[in-house]
């Protein structure tokens, strides 16, 4: 059977970030869906995840595609944009035009795409309208980009409902917790022809709500504010979890 060696590039959706282990490392839908790959196929896969939090898209084109590219993948996943559906005068078509620069890279050197699009927050978050309606606006573009390319694995979350509950959020209600991220890994299995395990889909049960009215801006919006105004980022001096190919054996 093919060797499978899978690389995931991206911002704090694919790092992780949200899905926090007891030791404090982030674990994510991508660790969890490698883990799932190579439970289905029964034999280890090669994984690395060079995704790091606070990336804008283009950021993530630039500085994370070749080295992903140079660990020479069969899969490469690609999700960006999130953080620039939050800046003002965003350009929708730019942000997915950086998806079309990964696609033809990707079939320059062979390698199998997967397209996510990220989980919708808008429900709960400050200027809830605005990100529903540009992250309507990127999907829609995105879709467009690769519409001709049935090639293209695409595990598209924005437009899944369910996952919008608060059951699956975290506190900072901006990054899913470890029942989001699961149902994104399962989202991913299924779209590469996998079954991932039921449980998976959904939570087995409610988790806490995070903090509300003032106490939610102090801790959340308050240092996301704070961010912006001082041009600093959440991933400044973060370096990638896994930048070299790891194995991850079926258990």
């Amino acid at each position: 059977m093919a060797a499978v060696r899978f690389v995931a590039i991206g911002d704090s959706f694919t790092e992780g970030v949200g899905d926090e282990l007891p030791d404090g490392r982030v674990r994510g839908w991508a660790d969890i869906a490698a883990q799932g790959w190579a439970d289905a196929v029964g034999h280890p896969i090669e994984y690395a995840n060079l995704a790091i939090r606070g990336r804008l898209a283009w950021p993530i084109v630039e500085q994370q595609l070749e080295p992903a590219l140079a660990l020479r993948p069969t899969h490469l996943s690609f999700n960006g944009g999130g953080n620039d559906m939050l800046r003002p005068n965003t350009d929708i078509e730019h942000i997915a035009d950086a998806f079309s620069r990964v696609l033809r890279r990707c079939d320059e050197e062979g390698v199998r795409l997967i397209v996510l699009s990220g989980a919708n927050p808008s429900a709960r978050l400050p200027m809830g309208r605005l990100v529903q309606r540009r992250g309507d606006a990127l999907s829609a573009a995105v879709l467009r980009r690769i519409e001709d390319r049935p090639d293209v694995v695409r595990a598209l979350n924005w437009p899944d409902r369910e996952l919008s509950s608060p059951q699956y959020w975290s506190a900072d209600r901006l990054h899913m917790n470890a029942y989001g991220h699961h149902r994104v890994a399962a989202r991913v299995l299924d779209a590469l022809g996998m079954e991932p395990p039921a449980e998976w889909w959904s939570p087995a049960q409610h988790p806490s709500a995070g903090p509300a009215g003032l106490a939610y801006y102090r801790q959340f919006v308050g240092p996301w504010v704070r961010r912006r105004v001082t041009r600093t980022s959440s991933g400044d001096g973060r370096l990638a979890k896994h930048p070299v190919l790891v194995e991850r054996a079926p258990r």
